[in-house]
């Protein structure tokens, strides 16, 4: 298949890269390395500088280049920028993914695939672990435009009969996770335990999360290209861990002998998020396969040898 990735220069994006390079496909990364880096982009990929919104640099791209796939993983991720400035948050994360879906219906792409959100979609959850078909309370305004680009999904499949397919991630970690800005705690606490700097813990620590691997991640992307229709899926372990518990595994690979320190709660903090993925498993086969002891080694091993420690 001849498939574009959006974001393809960051963090999920460029393992869905290399996944699906790794099949055989042909690969297109677009990406405006506002939080991505050039060096995360496999070099069997073809790599087009630009933000998603610029239609006109866009345009030529979906015209000559006639993408079977659309694999849309660029966003506005920071969920505190979001509701500090939730009119940016909107333009990237709804109008520029209406500039590719409007693109890609010009340009005959038969397939999308939307990297959503598990937790800040469901938002604060009534069961655990929540499936698919609870209840959609998002509480940032991130949330409100992942779901927002669910819901156009279904209707670009409805018309125009695009097979659609958004894939809810849990929290994902793994290699090349950015650990500055909004970033998720596995990146910030490796990142400072191994240049032997203190972590801080928001609140008790006893706030949980579903963390999956990346690379388990990027396998969902490939199995994915096979969904006909429009199917929604989460992507997650069912397994609940506290942030005192992630600290605790860090510690232990990266060596880090210090107790952290416990600041103040993040207002707005979601308390417990985990995903149901058996949908997933029933339709495609696919499970979550590296435990988080494991994940967490492949991580600090991966920062280690980045930062040269």
């Amino acid at each position: 298949m001849n498939i574009l990735v959006t974001g393809g220069a960051g963090f999920i994006g460029s393992h869905v890269v290399d996944s699906y390079v790794a099949e055989g496909h042909s690969v297109t990364v677009v990406d405006d390395l506002s939080s991505g880096r050039e060096s995360n982009v496999n070099p069997r990929a073809d790599f087009f500088r630009s933000d998603i919104r610029d239609q006109g640099r866009l345009e030529s791209l979906f015209a000559s280049r006639k993408f079977d796939v659309l694999n849309h993983h660029a966003a506005q991720i920071n969920v505190r920028r979001s509701v500090d400035d939730p009119v940016y948050d909107a333009s990237v994360n709804i109008l520029g993914f209406l500039n590719l879906l409007q693109l890609s219906v010009k340009a005959g792409v038969s397939r999308v695939i939307l990297a959503s959100t598990g937790g800040a979609i469901y938002g604060e959850q009534d069961a655990f672990p929540a499936d698919e078909q609870h209840a959609t309370r998002p509480i940032s305004p991130y949330g409100i435009t992942k779901l927002c680009s669910e819901h156009y999904l279904y209707y670009y499949h409805t018309l125009f009969g695009l097979h659609v397919t958004p894939l809810r991630y849990a929290n994902v970690y793994g290699p090349r996770q950015n650990p500055h800005g909004e970033a998720g705690v596995v990146a910030v606490f490796t990142t400072r335990m191994l240049r032997g700097e203190q972590p801080t813990i928001n609140g008790d620590g006893g706030q949980t999360r579903d963390y999956v691997y990346v690379g388990d991640v990027a396998r969902a992307n490939v199995l994915a290209l096979q969904c006909a229709g429009f199917q929604f899926f989460n992507v997650g372990t069912g397994v609940e861990t506290d942030v005192n518990t992630i600290c605790d595994v860090i510690r232990r690979h990266t060596g880090y002998a210090h107790d952290p320190v416990h600041g103040p709660e993040k207002k707005g903090e979601q308390r417990r998020s985990v995903l149901d993925a058996r949908k997933i498993g029933q339709a495609l086969g696919w499970k979550a396969s590296v435990n988080l002891n494991d994940g967490l080694e492949r991580t600090v091993e991966s920062f280690r040898k980045e930062l040269g420690i």
